[in-house]
């Protein structure tokens, strides 16, 4: 298997605040935009896209069993970036496998992991 790119959907309830979250407070750049679906890039290989669940043929998990794990370089700068732009992460805490981690949560409830490897920065 050669995997080229990896696009995890998250089926809403609260489609346009979920939308307006990730593009506007997290802003991440629009890949693609439709009426009910829009694809956000997080990287070369990756892609977050939210998904209307009044259109589509799967309902929302409301958040449960759900976390989107994201590795970053600066794990302070985006701490104090997410809190001035008041979405109340969690504490820095240390991760059992040795990393340090914060939380933060999107209007649907996903539960989205900021992580960065052995040290504040990695």
């Amino acid at each position: 298997m050669n995997i080229i790119t990896v696009n995890t959907i998250l089926y809403c309830s609260k489609w346009n605040e979920t939308v307006a979250f990730y593009e506007n407070k997290l802003k991440l750049e629009v890949a693609a935009s439709f009426e009910w679906f829009v694809e956000f890039k997080l990287n070369d290989g990756s892609c977050l896209s939210v998904a209307n669940e009044e259109r589509a043929s799967i309902g929302s998990s409301g958040g449960q069993g759900l976390t989107i794990a994201i590795k970053i370089d600066d794990l302070m700068e985006t701490h104090s970036h997410l809190k001035e732009a008041g979405l109340n992460p969690t504490l820095i805490k240390d991760h059992p496998w040795g990393a340090k981690v914060f939380y933060i949560y999107d209007p649907e409830g996903n539960r989205i992991e900021f992580w960065s490897q052995n040290a504040i920065n990695d």
